[in-house]
C-alpha cells in the first residue's frame, strides 16, 4: 500500500515507518525540517518536506495514498511560547487535514488523538483532541476513519526529573494508589501498524495502553530503578502546581490546561470513557520504561556533575 506518515521521524511514527517499510508498504514521511530528508530515506521512505499549517502542501502529499496517519504536534519549545494560542493552532491543523483529506480524496485515515477526547469539559489541554476529531468526523461519510486514542505517554515522566533531583521526590497536583493507564510509543506504533492491516470501515475508536499502576507504584519502580528506593509521589494544590509551572515560564493557558487535566485523573472525568471502551493492555510495562528513565536520569546527572 502506499501509505502517508504525519510526524516526521518523532517518538511514535520512526518506529512505524521502520515497521511499514519492512512490510513491504510505500511510506511517505512528511516532515518540516529538511534536515530529516536523508534520516528518512534510509530508512526506506519518501520525504516530503512541509508543514501541517500548509493546507495545499498536505492535499498534494496525500495524494493516491491508500492510507493517509494523521497527528497533530506543535513545535518544540511550544509549551514555553507565550505568543502562541495552543488550542487554536491545533484546531487549525485540523481544519487542514480536513481541508487536504477531501482535496487529495484519501478514504482511509488514521487519526492519533488521545485519551480525554470523548468530550471539552474537565479534560485541559486535551480538549483539542475532541475538537480535531470532530472536525475530522465532518469528512464525507465514505471517508473511513480509525481514531486511536492512548493514554498518557510514558516519556511524560521524564518531566518527574529536575523535581526528583531538587527535591527527593514526584510533584505533581494528582496522585495517590489509584491505577491509571500508561503507554509506551512503541506500542502505539504496533497498535497503528496492525490496524492499517484490518479492513476500515465507519469511525471507530480504539484506545491504547501498556500497563496500569498507580502514582505511588510508579513512584517505587521508579525509584528503585535510580537507586533511592524511597522515593515519594507528593501531591500538591492546583494553584500551587499551576504557578510552579508559571514559575517555570510555561505559556500560561498550557499551565492551566495542565493542571485541569491532572485534576481530571484525579477526578476520574479524564478515564471514564478508556474503563467503557477498556482496550487490552499491549506488551511494553513501566519495568521496563524504568531503566530507559534511570539511564535518561544518571545520563543528566553525570551531564550536572560535569
Amino acid at each position: 500500500m502506499n501509505i502517508v506518515i504525519t510526524g516526521s521521524l518523532g517518538h511514535i511514527s520512526k518506529p512505524l515507518v521502520k515497521d511499514l517499510v519492512h512490510k513491504g508498504h510505500m511510506v511517505t514521511v512528511i516532515s518540516s525540517n529538511p534536515e530529516r530528508k536523508n534520516e528518512i530515506e534510509s530508512l526506506g521512505a519518501r520525504a516530503a518536506i512541509g508543514t501541517m499549517e500548509d493546507a495545499s502542501f498536505l492535499a498534494e502529499s496525500f495524494k493516491g495514498a491508500d492510507i493517509v496517519y494523521a497527528m497533530e504536534a506543535m513545535g518544540a519549545g511550544s509549551f514555553f511560547n507565550k505568543d502562541i494560542d495552543i488550542m487554536a493552532a491545533i484546531t487549525q491543523i485540523g481544519h487542514n487535514y480536513k481541508q487536504a483529506i477531501e482535496q487529495s480524496g484519501v478514504k482511509r485515515v488514521i487519526h492519533l488523538s488521545s485519551i480525554g477526547a470523548h468530550t471539552d469539559e474537565g479534560n485541559g489541554l486535551l480538549a483539542f483532541h475532541y475538537y480535531v476529531e470532530n472536525i475530522l468526523k465532518g469528512l464525507p461519510e465514505d471517508v473511513s476513519i480509525k481514531f486511536m486514542r492512548p493514554v498518557g505517554f510514558y516519556y511524560n515522566m521524564f518531566a518527574f526529573i529536575p523535581t526528583i533531583k531538587a527535591q527527593g521526590m514526584i510533584i505533581q497536583n494528582y496522585g495517590g494508589d489509584e491505577k491509571e493507564p500508561w503507554v509506551s510509543p512503541l506500542d502505539i506504533a504496533a497498535v497503528i501498524s496492525e490496524e492499517m492491516d484490518k479492513p476500515f470501515e465507519g469511525r471507530p475508536v480504539r484506545y491504547i495502553a501498556s500497563d496500569e499502576v498507580s502514582p505511588d507504584e510508579v513512584a517505587k519502580i521508579i525509584g528503585e530503578a535510580i537507586g533511592q528506593p524511597g522515593l515519594k509521589w507528593t501531591i500538591i494544590p492546583d494553584e500551587q502546581m499551576l504557578n510552579n509551572m508559571l514559575a517555570a515560564g510555561m505559556n500560561a493557558a498550557v499551565a492551566k490546561g495542565l493542571v485541569e487535566m491532572n485534576a481530571g485523573r484525579r477526578n476520574g472525568i479524564l478515564y471514564e470513557d478508556y474503563y467503557r471502551n477498556r482496550p487490552g493492555l499491549s506488551k511494553v510495562k513501566v519495568t521496563d520504561f524504568a531503566r530507559e528513565f534511570a539511564a535518561v536520569y544518571n545520563n543528566e546527572a553525570s551531564n550536572v556533575n560535569h
